[in-house]
């Protein structure tokens, strides 16, 4: 009986890992200033190391704190992000009080590899100008699925 239960345990502790959801967000700085910036909740999560997250990473923004940014990335380009199983969605937004700052874009990786984005200039059509531009948003229906963020590519 004791090794039944046992058993039991490990396969529902190994069920329990293997259902987990965890998501990365991964930083790339090649503009050889300023700090990468992930921020959920008005709480620092990163400052340019990886992140990972044990479930949803809902609602997250990320930007290249230059020293003219704002705590949530005002005056700044700014990538905004949910990671979640079933749906994920992220896009790049100049809406102000955001601002072109630096060339900054975002691919999704270990699912949904190849999607993303990147805002090279002032005027990017790729980017949010407008709330209602919500087709800008870049999708990943992959569980499990990361993202790399890029400045100055």
């Amino acid at each position: 009986m004791f090794s039944f239960l046992t058993s039991m345990a490990v396969i529902a502790a190994t069920l329990g890992h293997a259902l987990a959801e965890t998501h990365t967000v991964h930083f790339t700085n090649n503009c050889r200033f300023g700090t990468p910036t992930l921020i959920q909740g008005g709480r620092v999560l990163s400052t340019g190391g990886d992140y990972t997250q044990n479930g949803a990473l809902l609602g997250a923004i990320a930007y290249l704190q230059t020293g003219g940014c704002g705590f949530n990335g005002e005056g700044c380009t700014l990538v905004e992000l949910s990671l979640t199983n079933g749906f994920s969605s992220a896009d790049i937004s100049l809406i102000p009080p955001h601002a072109f700052s630096v060339t900054s874009g975002f691919g999704y990786y270990n699912g949904c590899d190849g999607a993303g984005t990147d805002c090279k200039e002032p005027n990017c059509p790729e980017a949010f100008e407008h709330p209602d531009e919500t087709y800008k948003q870049v999708g990943c229906s992959a569980p499990n699925c990361n993202i790399a963020i890029t400045f100055c590519d």
